[in-house]
This record gives structure tokens, C-alpha cells and sequence, in this order.
């Protein structure tokens, strides 16, 4: 047999641009804008104008990305190739090298192939989403091929990866399948978005590792069906994060097996939790639960009143349960025990919010059984205060046990106690409305680390109660960064790395004023805008009429 083998058409291209001195080169960092050029095409190898920077950052919406024209899945050796465009994408990506190619469109009777067993699953699933065929760990190599790959880099981001669109077929590469997963959600968005994938590299991360939406499902219950869907769209949109409020005063909406008592009418089984959460895992989204306490038990509280809060005239406190009693303490940590075996993800939300004993001008008057437990466990100074914050740090104890990394509303962090709340708890952002209202600074400046649920931008609240307005995808894009934790004011940019993220949040505080549909249609633009803005905190490249063009285009 002749060892002179005949070259593939791919093999052709890649031969004729080597013999002509090298293709265009060029990358772009769409986030920021800028452009690092060479040309080697017979170009002159100035750097591009700001037309050209945005042919390739920033095409007309109505465009197709990568080739004007129809491609084909393998290059043709006899054909000149337009230089690529870059993706268009949700969240964009952060660069793109463009190169001259037909790009890649997904064919009947092509291959999804991985190079290691742990990518199957992120195999099967784009394979069926592109009506490929997977074919698991092969080592050759065909036109048209799909190649998920591991690249052993343990010192990268394991959220990155790399997309190579080149000689009609695509390699995604990434140092964990986290970040491969993510490759193959650019790659679904291309496809869907223009039908081809443009020729070149995309390098691409995210700027925050928390990216949320937080969905209350305590005070509206929502459908097992309807909160599956949001896991596909946001896992499509590179969210990581899905919160379950499933504990209020109007409701208990998971079957609990240790206290059944409390469990409402209307409550999704743990058998349907269970899909919930192997669906969102699956699509690498961890679901962190939330059991708020001491505040929000109204449902607890419901089946047990003896564990109420009241006050020095005996007038119930809504919601809340008196922490003095040991009993109190012992059906929370049961729950929370019993429902780290329903969510066995790393994150765990402890609530610690709007404590009523709190919210008076006169805590220890007002609720004297309080401050004396506070004097016998913590001394004679010890204050209502320093009760509340012991009992959120016994609660993180209880679910610290279970290997979770922790978080708590910022209200539940009080001033000026002598009891301090553990040192590993993450600061949850929403608001700064309380009495005695401490700024971002001030937790950022202690060191903690903090996630943003500003409720300036971020809340979503069913009926717009007091002074809730429904958030705009828009105001999110064009003024909300995650630095903005409060109000419209960003903190200082020293504490970027402190701020982990944020979470979009939907509240059902006035329940029947949407559908469930109507919920799905509202925060859609906002969910956009957001993960846009965790992602890539900069000022977006698109303008916000463009973005709305290229989210309908995508779906």
C-alpha cells in the first residue's frame, strides 16, 4: 500500500493557508473592546477601524453569524472564505479569534465524540439537542465531528473553556466538564441562533462564580413542570445557581417525613424534588434550599403554636418563633437535618431575615423572655441581639455538619453585638431598608464574602407591594453591575473579588396577581440581562434594542 495517503479537503485548506504564509489572525475581547491584530494575507496590518471592530464584535442582529453565504460542513480547498464573525450569544462571549472558514453547522449523520467518560453526559445531551449522533470516546477524527475534550489545565477556571471551529468540525475543550458543558451551550445558541457556528476560537469564562435565580415557592407554589423549564433555560443561559424558598408563613411546599404536620396541601413530594434536583445537576446547577428561621415559620408555627413569639402584653409576632425555647431550635434543625438528604449540593441558605423581636424600638422591653435568655447565655450585657445571632450561628453548626458552605440575609447580621456570626457565613444582599441598616462597606470591610440580590434591581415581587416595582431587563443591563449591592451606588471596586455574584429573585408575596406563565415571561428579559451582567460585568457591547433582536432570535 502507497504511504502517500490522499489529504482530506480540511487537510487541503489547512496545507494551501501554510504554503500562502498563514491566515488572518486576530482576537477579540468582546467584553472591553478591544482588538489585538496581525495580518498575513496580504492585508496591511493596521489595526482594523471601529467599522470593523464591530463586524467582527458586534454583527447586525439581523445577521447570521460566522459565513454570509451557506456552508458546507467541510471546507473547499478552491474557495475564498470571508473573514469570521464573532458569535452572538447570552451572555456574549468574552473573545473570539476570527479565521477564514465555512464555520460549522450540525448535519444528519455526524458525531458527538468525548475524550473521556466524565463528558458522556454533556455528549448525549448536546447530541440530541443537534440531532447528532453520539458515538462516546473515539480517536479518529471525521469531518463534521463534535469533540468534547478534558485539556488537564487544573490552574484554569474550571467554568472556562474553549471552542475551535475550524476544518468543518468543532473541539470543546475545557479543564473540568463544567466549563465543556458551557462550550456546548455556546455552540447550541450559534446553531439555533444562525444555523452555523463561525470559524475560530472562542475563549471564554465567566467574570463570577454565583450566577442565580432564587424562586419562592413558600408563598406561590409552582409547578414541579414549570420549574423544570427554568432549569433548561437558565442552565442555556449559563446560570449556576437555582434557590428554593420553600418555608414562609403561607406555606411549607416540600413533604417532610420528620414533621408531615407542617407540610401545606399544595407541596411538591420529595420524589419530585428529586427529578428537580437531578435535572438542574445534570446541567450543572446546584439548587440551594432555603428553611428561613427565626423569622418566616408562620407554616411551622401553624401546626405548633406553642413555639410563637409574643410579646410583654402576649400579642402574637407574626412569623416568628420565640427563640428562648429549646423547642424551637429542635424542630428547625430537624428540618434541616432531614432536608440536607433532599439537596445534597454544597450550598445551603439559613435565612435570618426580618426577626420581628428586632424590628421595635425597645427589643428587651418588648420581649423580656428574650433579653433574659440573652443575659443567662451570654452574660449580663448580652442583648436580644446577640440571641438572634446565636441561634442563626447554632443553625449554621447543624447544617456546617453536613459539609455546606452557608449564607444568610444581611439583615440577619447585627451591629454592635458581642456575639459575632461565624466567620464562614456568606453575606446574601438584598436590602438596606432595615432599622439600623448597615451599608455593603461594612461587610465587605470585615471581610465577609457577599452575593447580590439587590431589591433595587434584582427583585421581582408578585402584586408590587410597598414600593416593589417589577424589574426591567433593560435598567439591568444598562445600569446594574455586581458591584451595585445597594441602592443604584456601587461599592468601591477594591472589594470585587469579595462579591461572589448575584441572583435574580422572584417573590410571591401577593401570589394570584401573575400566572405561573406570566411569572415565565416577566423575568425573561431580566434573567438575559442579568447573567449578561455576571458574566461580563463591562458595559455590554450591544445596545439594549439589539439585545431584546438577539434574545428573540435565540429563543
Amino acid at each position: 500500500m502507497s504511504q502517500h495517503r490522499r489529504r482530506t479537503p480540511a487537510q487541503q485548506v489547512r496545507r494551501r493557508r501554510a504554503a500562502v504564509g498563514g491566515a488572518f489572525v486576530g482576537t477579540i475581547a468582546l467584553g472591553v473592546g478591544l482588538g489585538v491584530w496581525a495580518a498575513a494575507d496580504g492585508g496591511s496590518g493596521a489595526r482594523p477601524t471601529a467599522t470593523a471592530r464591530q463586524s467582527a464584535g458586534n454583527t447586525a442582529v439581523g445577521a447570521a453569524p460566522g459565513s454570509a453565504t451557506p456552508s458546507t460542513a467541510s471546507p473547499s480547498p478552491s474557495r475564498s472564505y470571508p473573514l469570521s464573525q464573532a458569535p452572538r450569544t447570552i451572555p456574549a462571549v468574552r473573545s473570539h479569534t476570527p479565521e477564514r472558514g465555512p464555520g460549522w453547522h450540525p448535519a444528519g449523520g455526524e458525531r458527538v465524540v468525548v475524550g473521556a467518560p466524565a463528558l458522556a453526559d454533556e455528549g448525549r445531551l448536546i447530541a440530541g439537542e443537534l440531532g447528532l449522533t453520539y458515538a462516546g470516546e473515539q480517536r479518529d477524527r471525521r469531518a463534521g465531528d463534535l469533540r468534547l475534550e478534558l485539556n488537564g489545565d487544573k490552574a484554569a477556571n474550571p467554568e472556562s473553556y474553549t471552542m475551535t471551529v475550524r476544518g468543518g468540525a468543532v473541539t470543546i475543550s475545557g479543564p473540568a466538564d463544567t466549563g465543556v458543558f458551557y462550550g456546548t451551550r455556546t455552540l447550541k445558541q450559534e446553531v439555533h441562533g444562525g444555523g452555523t457556528a463561525p470559524e475560530g476560537v472562542v475563549r471564554d469564562e465567566p467574570a463570577k462564580p454565583r450566577r442565580g435565580f432564587m424562586l419562592d415557592i413558600a408563598r406561590k407554589p409552582f409547578s414541579e413542570t414549570w420549574i423544570e423549564d427554568r432549569i433548561r433555560e437558565l442552565a442555556d443561559l449559563k446560570y449556576n445557581e437555582l434557590g428554593l424558598h420553600f418555608s414562609d408563613d403561607q406555606g411549607f411546599r416540600i413533604e417532610s417525613r420528620t414533621h408531615p404536620e407542617i407540610v401545606s396541601k399544595d407541596h411538591l413530594t420529595q420524589a419530585q424534588v428529586k427529578r428537580i434536583v437531578d435535572l438542574a445537576a445534570g446541567r450543572h446547577i446546584a439548587v440551594v434550599p432555603e428553611i428561613d428561621s427565626p423569622g418566616h415559620l408562620g407554616a411551622v408555627i401553624a401546626a405548633h403554636p406553642d413555639l410563637q413569639l409574643r410579646n410583654a402584653q402576649g400579642v402574637a409576632t407574626r412569623g416568628a418563633v420565640d427563640i428562648s425555647k429549646p423547642a424551637a431550635a429542635r424542630i428547625v434543625d430537624d428540618l434541616l437535618g432531614e432536608f440536607t438528604g433532599v439537596f445534597p449540593g454544597s450550598y445551603w441558605h439559613l435565612g435570618g431575615d426580618e426577626y420581628r423581636a428586632l424590628a421595635v424600638s425597645d427589643p428587651a422591653a418588648s420581649y423580656p423572655q428574650l433579653a433574659a435568655a440573652a443575659q443567662k447565655a451570654y452574660g449580663s450585657g448580652g442583648t436580644v441581639a446577640d440571641l438572634a445571632t446565636g441561634w442563626l450561628n447554632a443553625r449554621a453548626d447543624t447544617v456546617r455538619a453536613h459539609a455546606r458552605t452557608m449564607r444568610a440575609w444581611n439583615d440577619g447580621f447585627y451591629r454592635g453585638t458581642s456575639v459575632q456570626p461565624a466567620k464562614d457565613l456568606e453575606v446574601a444582599y438584598w436590602t438596606g431598608k432595615e432599622i439600623g441598616a448597615r451599608p455593603p462597606a461594612e461587610y465587605l470591610g470585615a471581610g465577609r464574602k457577599v452575593i447580590n440580590y439587590n431589591d433595587e434591581f434584582l427583585y421581582y415581587v408578585l402584586g408590587q407591594p410597598q414600593t416593589f416595582v417589577y424589574p426591567t431587563g433593560q435598567r439591568i443591563y444598562e445600569q446594574w453591575n455586581p458591584r451595585v449591592l445597594r441602592g443604584t451606588t456601587a461599592v468601591p471596586a477594591r472589594y470585587d473579588g469579595q462579591i461572589l455574584g448575584g441572583s435574580f429573585a422572584v417573590w410571591g408575596d401577593v401570589p394570584n396577581a401573575q400566572t405561573q406563565d406570566q411569572v415565565a415571561a416577566g423575568i425573561r428579559m431580566p434573567l438575559r440581562a442579568t447573567v449578561q451582567k455576571l458574566w461580563d460585568p463591562g458595559p455590554p457591547a450591544l445596545p439594549w434594542a439589539d439585545f431584546e433582536k438577539l434574545a428573540d432570535r435565540l429563543g
